[in-house]
């Protein structure tokens, strides 16, 4: 018993109208007319894929190298600063005309900032001054109010 088979039910890729991909970026060419690419232009198509690439790291770098000093004081500063502050405070009690006064220290990285209310301009110079010779205060800023 031999089976025959139609050869004409098989299909020809050659007869079939098959539509022919294009080669990709870096394959070498489908049809033997076509050139394969030089070496110049395998060059030249690695170093545009790569750009993307290229730029965003570029971007993170500037990124990253232009970002502004931390915001937060460090363990060491925030102690210092709280030291600072401790001997305004003690300083400014130590004052007898500013005892009654409502005198507030805040310090940050030496900068000491005076704010609330005092009696009078004497007063208010006389805060300023004992803060300035407090050690470890590189500069005062006074927004102390007279009643």
């Amino acid at each position: 018993m031999k089976t025959t088979v139609d050869n004409s039910s098989i299909p020809n890729p050659q007869q079939a109208n098959v539509p022919v991909s294009s080669p990709s970026f870096f394959q070498t060419p489908i049809s033997p007319y076509m050139k394969p690419p030089s070496m110049e232009q395998i060059i030249v198509r690695a170093f545009l894929k790569n750009i993307p690439v290229f730029l965003v790291t570029l971007a993170l770098i500037f990124l990253v190298a232009c970002s502004s000093a931390p915001k937060q004081e460090s363990a060491g500063e925030y102690f210092d600063d709280t030291v600072i502050t401790t001997r305004v405070k003690a300083a400014i009690l130590a004052e007898d005309s500013l005892k009654v006064s409502e005198v507030n220290v805040e310090t940050y990285k030496g900068t000491v900032q005076l704010s609330g209310f005092v009696n009078s301009r004497e007063d208010r110079s006389t805060a300023v001054k004992v803060a300035k010779n407090v050690k470890g205060v590189r500069s005062v800023k006074d927004d102390i109010r007279i009643k």
